[in-house]
């Protein structure tokens, strides 16, 4: 991965200008992406690895832009997400069936928090656990109780913030005001001469974001292989009874499949309802080891 990725040029027309450099990047088809991810994964390949790494830096931008709130440099910001894709480049591994969008998006957000965590010190976050799930979700939390006006929350929204977030009511209070500060999206800027807007104006695409298409995508794919694959679990007669249930457009009756299996319609019921059991069994048990999985992959320290 030597060569050499779309600088940042500080102030906001070099981040427009970098948004804009980017998206020039063509996105990759998946059997695309497989065949680049095991070519550096077998030989080095640094010209693989660079297809791979710009054609995710939109990914990055628009993790990034979800940490916009904390005072940083956005730029910088962006670039240690970019080092965290380019970890993840290095450790993926195409054959356990995840998209690199997928497997990457826990590397950026890693390395970006532990260089916000770093730049706000140790004296203004502390160290504990709770501290920390504050710090990062504290926005979030207000964005859902419409807690959204600037100074103090109010107390009913003190006690259902520090509830949702299992903190004190004193630790929302001091972190509250820590993030007071914050700019504004509205806040009015210039991009380049002659030339002016709205942060959110540069911040938002206006079309269809292709890393989330891309990641919804990828996400339904994966369900559709878990409930294949916990479909095994069924005999032929079980099988046919889920499908023509649960999963046809149009449900066949527990009377026409009376009739097609020569049983009763409580038969035909029973055997829905095991059929079902079973599959959300197998279901669960899947999703279990593939959160393990991404549990064990998100743990790994980045290098």
């Amino acid at each position: 991965m030597a060569q050499s990725l779309p600088s940042i040029v500080s102030g906001e027309g070099g981040l427009s200008r970098y948004l804009e450099e980017i998206r020039r990047f063509p996105m990759l088809q998946p059997q695309e992406e497989y065949m680049l991810a095991k070519r550096y994964q077998e030989h080095e390949d640094t010209g693989a690895a660079h297809k791979l790494v710009t054609s995710h830096l939109r990914l990055v931008a628009k993790i990034a832009m979800g940490y916009r709130g904390y005072g940083l440099p956005i730029g910088e910001v962006i670039s240690e997400g970019n080092v965290g894709l380019m970890q993840a480049v290095k450790k993926f591994e195409p054959e356990r069936g995840f998209r690199l969008a997928t497997y990457a998006m826990w590397w950026i957000k890693a390395s970006i928090q532990e260089y916000i965590l770093r730049s706000w010190s140790l004296v203004k976050m502390g160290t504990t656990a709770n501290q920390k799930r504050l710090f990062f979700n504290l926005r979030k939390v207000k964005g859902k109780i419409q807690a959204l006006d600037d100074g103090d929350l109010k107390p009913e929204q003190i006690t259902e913030i520090a509830t949702r977030l299992n903190v004190s009511e004193e630790e929302v209070v001091s972190m509250n005001r820590r993030l007071s500060g914050d700019a504004s999206l509205n806040a009015p800027i210039r991009a380049t001469e002659g030339e002016s807007g709205e942060w959110q104006d540069w911040l938002v695409d206006d079309h269809d974001s292709q890393e989330e298409m891309l990641i919804e995508q990828d996400e339904l794919d994966n369900r559709r292989q878990m409930l294949a694959g916990a479909m095994s679990v069924l005999n032929d007669r079980e099988r046919r009874i889920f499908e023509a249930r649960r999963l046809a457009e149009e449900p066949l009756t527990l009377e026409e499949l009376s009739a097609e299996f020569d049983i009763s319609r409580e038969r035909v019921r029973q055997i829905e309802v095991r059929a079902f059991e079973k599959v959300q069994d197998a279901v669960k048990a899947a999703a279990k080891r593939q959160a393990q999985a991404l549990r064990t992959i998100d743990a790994q320290p980045a290098a």
